[in-house]
């Protein structure tokens, strides 16, 4: 049974930084991982995606702000997130896929963390 449980959000000013976690069990080789968010009243949106070459992908809106990583053994999967704004206040989750490449959307889904920004 694959589980994902993020961690890591929170309430911060703009301008600050939040690193969100999430810890993958149940799924292991080369998957495509990622962020999503939704913010209250809107569709659910991909924040940033890598895929099992661990090349990563971001929506314009968080280029030059955010970086995805995974640690050695792709169990964790991390979301650096800078210069927040208060656009990004959203409900974050974690996703994972059966396919090495991101292209054929996500299996897998956490329960997400909350990330509100205040100005």
């Amino acid at each position: 049974q694959v589980q994902l449980v993020e961690s890591g959000g929170g309430s911060v000013q703009a301008g600050g930084s939040l690193r969100l976690s999430c810890a993958a069990s149940g799924i292991s080789g080369q998957y495509c991982a990622g962020w999503f968010r939704q913010a209250p009243g809107k569709e659910r949106e991909e924040v940033a995606v890598v895929d099992a070459f661990d090349r990563p992908t971001y929506t314009d809106s968080v280029k030059g702000r955010f970086s995805i990583s995974r640690g050695n053994a792709k169990s964790t999967m991390y979301l650096q997130m800078n210069n927040l704004k208060d656009e990004d206040t959203a409900m974050y989750y974690c996703a994972a896929s059966r396919m090495g490449t991101c292209d054929y959307g996500m299996d897998y889904w956490g329960k997400g963390t909350l990330v509100t920004i205040s100005s």
